[in-house]
């Protein structure tokens, strides 16, 4: 179970997001190598593209190649032109100082990049980027090829079909997302073991947001083990799942980094007391938050232009208690599930449709509500 990943995506930094703190960074970058972990997660894009410049300057200058791996992606969701594909690339390699890319995913492959808002095409077709990697990978710049994905499972199945290439998956998982109706953990991590591929766990403590929890779900789980961590059990949860390749905690401090090492070092799957106290603190989490899921519950098999009513309504209420609500994984989901459901881009609007209860209550104005906000801070 020793499979704990370094997610360069909230870095310490000093003035802003591309000021990183190299003093500390170079301190958490050695103690997690020395406890003997090797997996570095970054991308394109994180700290306003300058996240693998970090890395290079802290860990590929500063440690033996064969000591580490990097994981980057490409930037999908960019709409890079497909003469320029190739120049992104190598600018990696370059921000990187690496002549090979351990992991390389295709960042955030869902339904409005694949298939596109009309179900013809997204770009990741068009641009033939699929084709590009394969190449990559061929010349041996890139050593393994994978996706991270943020879609439904049904689409993650016809994927994984269509694209034998692909080694491995990376998807948000975490306690309080293996059951969500929108970001359907357990659902895609059963179709990636289906297909045999390997799995890349994200968002493990939902970005930060399994690491407080109220009181009373908070004393639930120290009256088992008053010494972990709250952050722990959400790692302890990811990291006993089997054929998986890391489990990623974005980590912008020393006492992060330790802690999440103690975890993964002591890490056991949890038994069945662990597994009840767990599942009853995930149960008061989701009761506090604006739209209590037992009221959610009394919604299910409401549709709202082809989406479940109780998967906008939880997909919402639970991003209102997050530390950083506009930037949750659950925002990116909704745009998908409507592009499937009925090929409509949210961005642009929606036509009026009431949406009322099995008992003539009107909720209309709280679905409303709830898909105006996931619009507004979708990305």
């Amino acid at each position: 179970m020793k499979n704990l990943g370094f997610g360069m995506m909230r870095l310490p930094v000093k003035t802003g997001p591309t000021d990183f703190d190299y003093e500390q960074l170079n301190t958490m970058v050695d103690t997690f190598l020395k406890a003997g972990y090797t997996y570095f997660d970054t991308s394109y894009v994180y700290h306003n593209g300058k996240s693998q410049e970090a890395v290079r300057k802290s860990l590929v200058e500063r440690h033996p190649r064969n000591s580490f791996l990097v994981a980057t992606k490409f930037p999908t969701f960019n709409e890079v032109p497909e003469e320029k594909i190739e120049e992104v690339f190598e600018s990696q390699l370059k921000d990187l100082g690496v002549d090979f890319i351990d992991y390389y995913l295709l960042h955030n492959i869902q339904t409005v990049n694949y298939d596109g808002y009309d179900g013809n095409g997204g770009v990741a077709k068009s641009t033939h980027l699929f084709d590009h990697a394969k190449k990559w990978k061929e010349t041996g710049k890139i050593r393994h090829l994978g996706i991270s994905f943020h879609s439904s499972a049904k689409l993650l199945d016809r994927v994984l079909n269509e694209h034998p290439e692909i080694e491995f998956v990376q998807i948000a998982l975490n306690p309080i997302d293996w059951d969500s109706e929108l970001v359907q953990a357990e659902a895609c991590y059963e179709v990636i073991r289906k297909h045999g591929r390997k799995v890349v766990i994200m968002e493990a403590v939902k970005g930060g947001g399994l690491a407080k929890l109220p009181e009373e779900a908070e004393a639930v789980l120290k009256t088992v083990h008053p010494d972990w961590s709250i952050a722990s059990w959400s790692v302890r949860f990811c990291m006993e799942k089997e054929d998986v390749i890391a489990v990623l905690s974005g980590m912008s401090t020393l006492e992060q980094v330790k802690d999440n090492i103690k975890t993964s070092d002591e890490a056991q799957p949890l038994n069945e007391e662990e597994n009840r106290a767990l599942t009853e603190a995930m149960k008061i989490y989701r009761e506090s938050a604006p739209i209590p899921q037992s009221e959610i519950e009394g919604y299910k098999g409401l549709l709202y232009h082809g989406v479940p009513v109780s998967a906008i309504l939880q997909a919402y209420s639970i991003c209102q208690i997050q530390p950083d609500p506009g930037f949750s994984d659950d925002n990116n989901y909704l745009k998908n599930s409507f592009a499937e459901a009925e090929h409509i881009d949210f961005r642009n609007g929606l036509d009026k449709q009431k949406v009322i209860t099995a008992n003539g209550k009107d909720i209309t104005e709280m679905v409303e509500k709830a898909v105006s906000w996931l619009r507004e801070n979708s990305f």
